[in-house]
């Protein structure tokens, strides 16, 4: 019980923050290309802010309380915002959350819903000349036969799967389904194959988050911001693709169920179930570690299995190959070595590894002498990007942003953006969103920050640089179809302090 006080005590966040109206001024500028945070809140916690001065003036105030919760987590070393950053769950998205690996927590929150989401970026010979607006189209309509999109998509690869071979697949990643079901595709270029899952660790089936609605999802695609993107090269004048999804049902509801028992376990001091976590003391600490894994594994085979039919999709339309260059999950926390925190739970909520050449993860692997790709995408009417880590992200926690994040909330987007215009806007611009042109307002351009912006944080702090800069050309996202419309998100309101659903 003791114990549990004392961990209750290291979250506990006054209702009055000391500093919430004076919290931008005290953020003091590093000369290595961020601002350090100290005030009387966060306490002695490291809190690294990589933002421009731009960014910085732009940022939410609510983010302020988010960012003192990340601060209170039991063993917490190091916080650190990354320049996508707003207003999430618990903490903000944007956030990476380092907590010592033998006593610290295992916090929830800077997982977040979607477990395991990433990115996947493959790159063809064909000139992006090629790509005219007839095409576009056809390579839309081929991958949209191929791939079901929106939150209640289904495989349409697999199909529903008993739950003998789902286990199989969340336990053996890639490597089984490789194995058992052949891959079209060269994989030696992605982050990995599988995260390991404890043998006798089993999923929770049923309960509120009903990860089962994973068993017939595999290989689709979700709402939210989950696309699939044909995109023009600034740097080669060719055709590349990029892909963002998830874990889908399965991870939501693995999120979901694990979230209701850090409340049931502390249900006096849970007062807010975004701050979830488990110390090592806890009887679920090494069961939500292996839900992380069997999330993390599931989204790498959505990712793999959605490649594969967007490849045929192309080879179709464009009589070429697409080749992999990388495949990336973010939304998890991995135990890592730090070279001045030693060894580490880094949650990355938003937020994706930069490990640059010579990290001792990377010995033996394609990225040994130059480090990893980072995929950054953009908005769908805005650059995305392809970096190369540097060796100063060792400041960041080898980590930065996953995007360029959002500036308006769903629900504002949805209410102040004309529909009209938005899509007069892409048409013009040449950039086809599904088949019949209508963009999601929820995600259309003017609710994100701008890529550059976001990006020129990254490489002044000389955490990554450019070496892909990539234009939009086609785009796709879950909708529905019958009225064109997108499923609707969350009711939140970013700038009021209400949260927005992920979407998976």
């Amino acid at each position: 019980m003791a114990k549990h006080d004392a961990d209750a005590k290291a979250l506990k966040v006054a209702k009055k923050l000391l500093n919430a109206e004076n919290w931008k001024h005290l953020a003091r500028w590093h000369g290595d290309g961020y601002y350090e945070l100290h005030t009387e809140d966060t306490g002695t916690t490291p809190v690294r802010l990589f933002l421009t001065k731009q960014l910085l003036d732009d940022a939410e105030d609510i983010l302020y309380r988010q960012i003192v919760n990340a601060t209170r987590f039991p063993g917490v070393r190091m916080v650190v915002i990354t320049p996508d950053t707003h207003y999430g769950y618990g903490v903000p998205v944007g956030c990476v959350l380092i907590t010592d690996a033998d006593a610290g927590a295992v916090a929830m929150g800077p997982v977040g819903y979607d477990i395991g989401c990433g990115m996947m970026s493959a790159r063809s010979e064909v000139e992006a000349g090629a790509a005219t607006p007839e095409k576009r189209l056809e390579f839309n309509r081929a991958v949209m036969e191929k791939v079901n999109m929106g939150a209640g998509g289904k495989s349409v690869r697999l199909g529903a799967l008993e739950k003998p071979e789902f286990n199989n697949l969340v336990r053996g990643g890639a490597e089984y389904y490789v194995e058992k079901y052949g891959a079209r595709f060269d994989r030696s270029r992605a982050e990995r194959h599988r995260i390991p899952v404890d043998d006798g660790w089993q999923i929770p089936w049923g309960g509120k988050g009903r990860p089962e609605r994973g068993l017939n999802q595999l290989g689709s695609l979700g709402g939210g911001n989950h696309f699939i993107e044909l995109q023009r090269s600034e740097q080669t004048g060719t055709i590349f693709v990029q892909v963002h999804t998830g874990s889908r049902g399965f991870g939501h509801g693995l999120a979901t169920n694990y979230f209701e028992l850090a409340r049931e376990e502390r249900p006096d001091q849970m007062t807010d179930i975004d701050l979830g976590y488990f110390t090592p003391g806890s009887r679920h600490y090494s069961d939500y570690l292996n839900a992380v894994a069997a999330g993390g594994n599931y989204a790498i085979l959505n990712r793999l299995i959605i490649f594969e039919q967007v490849s045929d999709a192309f080879r179709e339309v464009f009589g070429q190959e697409l080749e992999l260059i990388y495949e990336i999950s973010h939304n998890l926390v991995q135990r890592e070595q730090h070279p001045e925190f030693g060894d580490v739970w880094v949650h990355r909520k938003g937020a994706t590894r930069a490990f640059p050449a010579g990290h001792p993860a990377l010995k033996g692997t394609h990225w040994e002498e130059t480090g990893h790709p980072v995929l950054i995408p953009g908005s769908n009417k805005d650059w995305s990007y392809i970096l190369q880590p540097l060796q100063g992200a060792v400041n960041s926690g080898y980590s930065v942003n996953h995007g360029a994040g959002r500036r308006l909330s769903r629900g504002e987007a949805t209410r102040t953006l004309s529909q009209r215009a938005i899509d007069d806007e892409y048409r013009e611009a040449g950039i086809l969103v599904n088949i019949n042109g209508r963009v999601p307002l929820d995600e259309a351009a003017p609710a994100y920050k701008s890529s550059q912006a976001v990006i020129e944080a990254v490489t002044g702090a000389g955490l990554a640089r450019v070496e892909h800069q990539l234009w939009p050309l086609a785009s796709l996202k879950g909708a529905d179809e019958r009225g064109g419309k997108r499923r609707k998100g969350g009711k939140g309101d970013m700038k009021k302090g209400r949260k927005t659903k992920e979407h998976y």
